[in-house]
C-alpha cells in the first residue's frame, strides 16, 4: 500500500506535494474547492500549471492524487435547492480534479434527510444518489475520473456503512469505469466490521467481494478510532492508539491486493506536523521487511 496524508493546500495547491514529500508521502489527499460553502471561484490557470507540473515533477514518489469533497454535498437531499447546491457542487468539483489531473473524487454517499414533509426509504435514496452520478458522469463523460464512495461510521441517518448499500448504488451507474470505493478504516470498524484479527480481517474482505466486488475498491483511509466496533460514531484518532490497534494496519499495508492503492491518514494533526510524521513512521515500520 501506498502510504500518505492529507495536505493542506493553503498557500497554494501545489504546496500540498512540497509539504508530502517533506513528510514522506508515498500518495496525498487534498481539497480542490471549500468545503465548507457552496460557492468556489474557478480555478486560476496559474494555479492549474503550478499543480500540474509539480505533480509531474514528484510522479514517481508521489502517486496517486485523491480529492475529497465538499463535506455540504448530498446527493440524497429531498430538498430541490439543497439537491441543486449538491450537484452543482459535485459538478465544480469533478471539473475542478480533471483540470488539475488527480485520478480520484472521494465522496460520502449521502444523508437521509430529516423532514416531517417527506419520507425516503434507503433504497430510493440509493436510487437517488446513482441518478445524481449518472448525470454527473454524462456531463463529464470526456473525464477519466473515478468517483469514490466512502464507506461510514452510519451516524445518525448517515448512508454507506453496510456493503450492501454500495451494491445497491453501484448496480444503477452506467459507467462503471468511473465508479469505486474508498474504504475508511475507522468508519467501517464504527459500522460493526470487526477485523481486529487474521479471520475477522479475511472474512470481511471475503464479504466485500461477495457483496461489491474487490475490483471496485481503490482507495483506503486510515485512521484509528476511540470508539467502540459498532459504535456508529465517527471519531478518527491515531494509529494503533484507538480501538482497532496496531495488528489489524500491519494487515492492510502487507495485505498484496492492496499494493498500489493509496491509504490515505485523516487523523487530528496540528500546524507543526508532528502527528502525521508520526502515524507515517508507525504505518510504514508495520511493512514487512
Amino acid at each position: 500500500m501506498r502510504i500518505g496524508a492529507h495536505m493542506s493546500v493553503s498557500g497554494g495547491k501545489y504546496k500540498a506535494f512540497e509539504t508530502g514529500k517533506e513528510l514522506g508521502c508515498e500518495t496525498l489527499q487534498v481539497f480542490v474547492r471549500n468545503v465548507r460553502g457552496w460557492n468556489s471561484g474557478p480555478l486560476k490557470q496559474k494555479e492549474i500549471d503550478d499543480f500540474i507540473n509539480k505533480k509531474e515533477e514528484l510522479k514517481d514518489e508521489i502517486w496517486p492524487v485523491v480529492s475529497h469533497n465538499s463535506y455540504l454535498v448530498n446527493l440524497a437531499s429531498l430538498d430541490k435547492e439543497k439537491l441543486e447546491k449538491s450537484y452543482n457542487a459535485m459538478l465544480d468539483e469533478l471539473t475542478k480534479v480533471e483540470q488539475l489531473t488527480i485520478e480520484y473524487e472521494n465522496m460520502h454517499p449521502g444523508v437521509i434527510p430529516i423532514s416531517d414533509k417527506e419520507e425516503i426509504t434507503k433504497k430510493e435514496a440509493f436510487f437517488q444518489i446513482a441518478e445524481q452520478l449518472n448525470m454527473l458522469m454524462e456531463v463529464t463523460k470526456s473525464s477519466k475520473v473515478i468517483i469514490l464512495l466512502e464507506t461510514t461510521a452510519g451516524q445518525g441517518k448517515g448512508l454507506g456503512n453496510k456493503f450492501h448499500h454500495f451494491r445497491t448504488i453501484i448496480d444503477k451507474i452506467q459507467n462503471k469505469n468511473r465508479i469505486g470505493i474508498c474504504f475508511d478504516t475507522a468508519h467501517s470498524f464504527a459500522a460493526g466490521y470487526d477485523y481486529r484479527t487474521k479471520k475477522g480481517y479475511e472474512e470481511m474482505w471475503n464479504d466485500f467481494d461477495d457483496v461489491i466486488g474487490l475490483k471496485y475498491l481503490y482507495a483506503f483511509h486510515l485512521n484509528d478510532t476511540d470508539k467502540e466496533c459498532g459504535s456508529r460514531v465517527d471519531r478518527h484518532t491515531h494509529i494503533a492508539q484507538g480501538k482497532i490497534g496496531k495488528e489489524p494496519f500491519s494487515f492492510l499495508v502487507n495485505d498484496e491486493r492492496f499494493k498500489d492503492m493509496p491509504g490515505i491518514l485523516e487523523t487530528p494533526k496540528g500546524k507543526d506536523m508532528k502527528e502525521d510524521i508520526m502515524n507515517l513512521k508507525t504505518l510504514k515500520s508495520l511493512r514487512n521487511k
